[in-house]
C-alpha cells in the first residue's frame, strides 16, 4: 500500500509528489501522458531530438519542478494509465481507498493511504451552429498538437472567444507557420474600473504582462487582424469547416451588429476552461457552482481536504486559476497528508516543521492575487453563450441530442429542473464523453427555461468508470 497517490503529473500533481516524497511518504503518481508536465508544460516525445519544452515569462520555476520530478527516483511514475474510478471498501468502520487504473502495465486497483485528485481541466465547449464540423478546434488542443507533436492543426486559422490564452496560441501558431486569419474576442478593451482592480495581480507578474503585450504587437505587426466586441455565430462549411460568421456584441456579449462572413480552414474555440472533476464526483466530494473559477469545483478546506474521506484535492478541480496556484496547492495538499498521517501513527519519517504549512498557504495566497484578477476579468457570459446554439444545433455531439430535442423534453415535462433529469430523458450526456461537451449548455438551458439559477440546476453525478476503458478493465473489479 502507498501511503499517496496522485492523480495528474501537471504542476499540482508534480509539486505534491516531490513534496510528499520529501516528507518520508511512499508515493505513486498516474497520468494519461508520456511525461511529466501536464498541459501547461507538455513537453514532446523522448523521440523528438532537439525539441524543447517552451517556459513563458513567469514559468521559468516550470522546469526545475519537472527536473526534481523526474529525477526523484522515490516516485512511481505510472505514465500513459488512465485513471476510471476511487473503491472505496468499509470494514468493522474502516474506510480503505483503492485507485482503478489501466495502462501499460494492465488493469489494477492501487490501495493508498490517502488520495490528492489533480486532474487539470479541459476547453469549456461552446454549442454553435455547425461547431461538429471537422475543422473546429479547441484552443488548448490546438496548442497541445503544437507543443507535443510539432503540428499545426491548419495552415489557415480564426481564432474566437475570450480567453486570453488565445493570444498565446495565435502568436505561438503563427511562429510555426500559420495563417491568422483573425483573432475575434468577445470582450472588449478592459476598462478604467477593471484596470485599477486589476493593480493587485501586477506584482510578481511583470514579465508575463509583458509577453502578451509582446505576443500582441507581434500579430498586428505581422498584419494580424484582432477584433474586439466580436463573437463567432456559426462555422459554415460541407465536410469541413471553410468558412466562419462574425458578429458584434455589445458588454453582454449579446449580437448588436451586422454578421460578416471571413474565409479559413479552422476554427479555434476559447472562451476558458471547465475544471475536470469527474472523479471528485464519483467519491462523493461535495461540488460548488463558482463560473469565475469555471463551473462546478471541489470544494475544500484550508488544508485541501475534500468532504470524501482520505481525499484531497489540488490545482484546477478546485477552480482554473493557473499553473502558479496549482503548484501552491499540490504542495500544500502534500503537506497536509503528511500532517494527518503523522498524526495517525503511521510510520514513516515525517520532518514536517511547524512553518512549512504557514509558508504554503503564504506561496497560495499570493498566487490568488493574480488568479482572482484573471478569473474575474475573463468570466464568460454563460447566457449569451448558450443563446447561440439553434434548434438544430447538436448540443450533445455523442448521442446526437440537439438543443431543440432538449427543449422539447422540458416543454413535455414541466415538472423537469434539473440536468441530470434531462439526461436520463434524453441521453445528453449519456456518451463516451460522459457530459463533458454538454454538462454545460443542459444546464444553462434548463436554468433559462425554468428561470432558475445554473447552481440550482445542479450537475450531471459521475460514475465508475469516468472515463472509457476497455471491457478487460472492468472485469479487474470482479470480486473484489
Amino acid at each position: 500500500m502507498y501511503d499517496l497517490a496522485i492523480i495528474g503529473a501537471g504542476p499540482a500533481g508534480m509539486a505534491a509528489a516531490v513534496t510528499a516524497a520529501d516528507q518520508g511518504l511512499s508515493v505513486v503518481v498516474f497520468d494519461e501522458q508520456q511525461r511529466v508536465g501536464g498541459q501547461i508544460f507538455r513537453q514532446p516525445p523522448t523521440q523528438f531530438t532537439g525539441a524543447k519544452t517552451v517556459f513563458g515569462a513567469g514559468y521559468g520555476w516550470g522546469r526545475e519542478l519537472i527536473g526534481r520530478s523526474e529525477s526523484n527516483m522515490k516516485i512511481a511514475w505510472e505514465f500513459g494509465t488512465t485513471v476510471f474510478g476511487l473503491l472505496r471498501d468499509r470494514v468493522d468502520g474502516t474506510v480503505s481507498t483503492r485507485v482503478a487504473v489501466t495502462g501499460p502495465n494492465g488493469s489494477k486497483a492501487v490501495a493508498a493511504r490517502r488520495i490528492i485528485i489533480a486532474t487539470g481541466a479541459y476547453d469549456m465547449p461552446v454549442a454553435i451552429p455547425g461547431w461538429t464540423l471537422p475543422g473546429v478546434i479547441m484552443a488548448g488542443a490546438v496548442q497541445s498538437l503544437l507543443k507535443s507533436q510539432k503540428l499545426l492543426s491548419a495552415p489557415r486559422l480564426v481564432l474566437a472567444g475570450s480567453h486570453p490564452l488565445l493570444i498565446v496560441v495565435a502568436d505561438q501558431l503563427r511562429k510555426a507557420g500559420a495563417d491568422i486569419a483573425e483573432v475575434a474576442f468577445a470582450r472588449g478593451l478592459p476598462t478604467m474600473r477593471e484596470s485599477i482592480g486589476s493593480i493587485s495581480a501586477v506584482p510578481g507578474h511583470v514579465g508575463l504582462f509583458a509577453e502578451t503585450g509582446v505576443a500582441i504587437a507581434r500579430l498586428l505587426s505581422a498584419g494580424v487582424k484582432i477584433s474586439t466586441k466580436t463573437i463567432v455565430t456559426a462555422a459554415l462549411g460541407d465536410r469541413h469547416v471553410g468558412a466562419v460568421e462574425l458578429t458584434k456584441v455589445d458588454a453582454q456579449w449579446h449580437e448588436v451588429g451586422r454578421t460578416r462572413r471571413i474565409e479559413t480552414s479552422a476554427l479555434v474555440l476559447g472562451y476558458g476552461f471547465q475544471p475536470s472533476t469527474e472523479l471528485a464526483r464519483q467519491a462523493g466530494c461535495e461540488m460548488v457552482w463558482d463560473s469565475p473559477k469555471g463551473g462546478w469545483v471541489v470544494a475544500h478546506d484550508e488544508l485541501m481536504r475534500t468532504s470524501a474521506p482520505q481525499v484531497y484535492v489540488a490545482g484546477e478541480p478546485t477552480g482554473v486559476a493557473g499553473a502558479e496556484q496549482s503548484r501552491a496547492e499540490g504542495r500544500l495538499a502534500a503537506l497536509a497528508v503528511a500532517k494527518d498521517l503523522a498524526a495517525e501513527g503511521v510510520a514513516g519519517p515525517y520532518p514536517l516543521a511547524d512553518g512549512d504549512l504557514r509558508g504554503a498557504r503564504r506561496e497560495l495566497r499570493y498566487a490568488q492575487k493574480f488568479s482572482v484578477v484573471v478569473q474575474r476579468l475573463f468570466e464568460p457570459q454563460r447566457e449569451a453563450l448558450s443563446a447561440l446554439a439553434t434548434p438544430e444545433t447538436q448540443v450533445c455531439r455523442c448521442e446526437l441530442v440537439t438543443k431543440g430535442a432538449i427543449c422539447e423534453t422540458l416543454d413535455r415535462n414541466p415538472e423537469m429542473s434539473t440536468a441530470s433529469a434531462v439526461k436520463l430523458e434524453c441521453r445528453s450526456g449519456m456518451g463516451a464523453c460522459q457530459g463533458r461537451y454538454c454538462e454545460s449548455s443542459v444546464a444553462a438551458l434548463v436554468a433559462t427555461k425554468r428561470q432558475r439559477s445554473v447552481s440550482d440546476v445542479g450537475y450531471f453525478s459521475a460514475h465508475l468508470p469516468v472515463k472509457p476503458v476497455p471491457v478487460e478493465a472492468l472485469t479487474m473489479l470482479d470480486g473484489d
